[in-house]
């Protein structure tokens, strides 16, 4: 029988989510499908399909997510003609964010590509966008009626209820997607009675993250390491309108290697008096240990492999009670589960095509947690099944490293945004992992656990001369490359730093002030007497806002001349304007300073970023 097979490539959970709603619209309409992750597919395999849904999104600056990279190079290659794909029906939805430069950038180049080797598109590839007051689901709802329309029209035979069905209120149409299995405590203990505390609390992070539903298959479930503050600084003035802070980390397992511009992961601790408020209010026993797994699982030995975990300890690990906002299909299913008349039809209203802006205003917007739905509606008693799939999972927070290991043997530091804000309801609301760490003390023994990758910031030879900019946080991967370069000054000749830094007044958020003026005095990596250079903006110290792109131009003569002698560009900080402001003035500065047109600069520019001496890392 043939099938409609979904695809698709995600790094925050978006597009799968995107992807298994597609699914379930299309299994309501009768049509048999194949949903995988761009990574589990075949891809030599796309010219027999019939008809294919891409369902991908966009992450950092344009790029590609990780499970999705093997794909793209094999379409890149080009033996492929252009008639491979004959035949083949696609269609391509994108997920993005329209405040980043590089909008749904995946999506646009994946339909080009796919329309290059011959495929014929279904319908116009849909572009969902995360600024719209609906999400991305304002997109995605009317894309979904023409996609179901037009495959109608070349291959009725797919869906056999045909394009528009009506859900029946009364039937529950899908089953959780996982089990779970209730174990004898007697047969569980074994595992971690002999193990350390460390090695203990590895195993029970490891198990429940493997096992939980929305894991992907590129996480490791077991952190790297476990590291224990040692610091917790303010680097910014009290009721300056921010808190950032400077965190020391040492290793108290193994000390891994790591590199300038490297990335830190941290699994936040959740509040566990929420936890315990979560457990409570599902009837659910915290002392009883489970194993889940996917309910249509064949290898019973897989199966039996998994260790089991304490329910609380899973909910805890794994499962964001207190701080991530459910998705629509949370309100979907539990409007089978509410016994009262009035939340029923409330829920019925949500799950609407006419209720979706209200859901996304009382869900999304007023970022809603899963503790404060279930307190909202509180006749529904939804089945930890249901629970533990449509939970949010809890994630792991990604920060660039502001340290250098040569400079800090066995220690790591970080530089955090303690993040809170008051939403249009005027609810006051907190980042889960910044305020976690901001409440830790370091004379507490907490274990942080955490993992290391490599980032969009290369570690720079001490050789190469190189442009800085970093306005705010942006300015920690550039701490640790100072740090690490001073160090490099002392036995070898070393080339120059120049760094833009940005902040709102010099007695606020000025972050690592008497760091960097340090390094810019005496010599120092940052001196011009060494060819480098330090420059701040403060962007509210005079009646008229002055970014880190103004200074830039002030020293568009020491640019130019760094570049031509070969520099590589750095960029780090908010994704919002930010970068496209700075890639802005890079490109009028190689216009004016070696008389070229803006359309040759923002070429050169280009060529800049192909040769691997333009980065940005950018985040929201």
């Amino acid at each position: 029988m043939r099938k409609l097979l979904i695809l698709y490539a995600t790094q925050t959970g978006n597009a799968l989510d995107a992807a298994e709603r597609l699914s379930r619209e299309a299994e309501r309409r009768g049509c048999p499908i194949n949903l995988l992750s761009l990574h589990q597919y075949d891809p030599s395999l796309l010219p027999q399909e019939e008809a294919v849904i891409f369902v991908v999104s966009t992450t950092g600056q344009g790029d590609a997510p990780d499970s999705m990279k093997v794909f793209w190079r094999y379409l890149l290659q080009r033996n492929l003609g252009h008639h491979w794909l004959k035949g083949v029906h696609y269609a391509v939805f994108g997920l993005g964010d329209s405040s980043y430069q590089k909008y749904n950038f995946v999506a646009k180049k994946l339909d080009k590509r796919l329309l290059d080797l011959g495929g014929t598109a279904i319908v116009e590839r849909g572009l969902g966008d995360d600024q719209h007051p609906s999400g991305y689901e304002a997109s995605l709802d009317p894309w979904m009626s023409s996609l179901w329309r037009m495959l109608n029209m070349i291959k009725p035979e797919l869906l056999s209820n045909g394009p528009d069905v009506v859900i029946q209120d009364t039937v529950l149409i899908d089953q959780p997607k996982v089990r779970i299995t209730y174990h004898n405590i007697e047969n569980v203990e074994s595992h971690f009675s002999s193990a350390s505390d460390l090695t203990s609390l590895n195993i029970q992070i490891g198990s429940a993250r493997s096992m939980h539903p929305g894991k992907s298959s590129f996480d490791r479930s077991r952190p790297d390491c476990f590291l224990k503050m040692l610091k917790n600084l303010p680097l910014t003035r009290l009721n300056c309108g921010k808190d950032v802070r400077h965190f020391e980390f040492e290793f108290v397992s193994n000390a891994l290697e790591y590199e300038t511009g490297d990335v830190l992961e941290i699994l936040p601790g959740q509040d566990s008096a929420a936890v315990d408020a979560f457990i409570q209010r599902c009837n659910l026993d915290p002392d009883s240990f489970i194993t889940v797994s996917p309910r249509e699982m064949d290898d019973q030995n897989a199966h039996d492999s998994r260790i089991p975990v304490k329910l609380k300890n899973f909910v805890e690990f794994s499962m964001d009670v207190d701080s991530a906002s459910p998705r629509r299909y949370f309100f979907e299913v539990m409007r089978f589960f509410a016994t009262a008349e009035h939340e029923r039809e409330r829920l019925e209203y949500f799950g609407s095509p006419e209720g979706r802006d209200d859901l996304y205003q009382y869900n999304q917007r007023e970022r809603r947690t899963v503790l404060e739905v279930l307190d909202d509606f509180p006749s529904v008693q939804m089945p930890f099944e249901w629970l533990v799939q449509l939970v949010p999972p809890l994630k792991t927070r990604a920060f660039s490293i502001s340290s250098s290991q040569s400079a800090h043997p066995n220690q790591v530091h970080l530089t955090v945004n303690v993040v809170s804000w008051t939403t249009p309801y005027k609810r006051k609301k907190k980042g889960l992992c910044s305020s976690w760490l901001a409440a830790l003390d370091p004379r507490d023994d907490i274990y942080v656990p955490a993992w290391f990758h490599k980032g969009s910031l290369p570690s720079p030879s001490p050789s190469l001369p190189l442009i800085l900019v970093g306005p705010g946080t942006g300015c920690a991967p550039f701490r640790g490359f100072v740090e690490e370069r001073a160090l490099q000054s002392r036995t070898n000749s070393t080339a120059p730093i120049i760094f833009f830094f940005g902040c709102r007044n010099e007695d606020g958020d000025f972050l690592y002030r008497d760091f960097w003026l340090n390094h810019s005095q005496n010599k120092g990596v940052l001196s011009e007497a060494k060819g480098g250079g330090f420059y701040v903006a403060f962007s509210r110290e005079q009646p008229q806002k002055v970014y880190v792109q103004h200074k830039m131009r002030e020293h568009s003569q020491r640019i130019w001349d760094l570049l031509a002698e070969g520099a590589a560009v750095y960029v780090a900080g908010s994704s919002t304007k930010m970068p496209a402001d700075v890639t802005s003035a890079f490109e009028e500065i190689v216009a004016k300073e070696n008389e070229v047109s803006t359309e040759d600069a923002a070429r050169w520019i280009r060529a800049l970023e192909k040769c691997g001496k333009y980065h940005i890392e950018a985040w929201s």
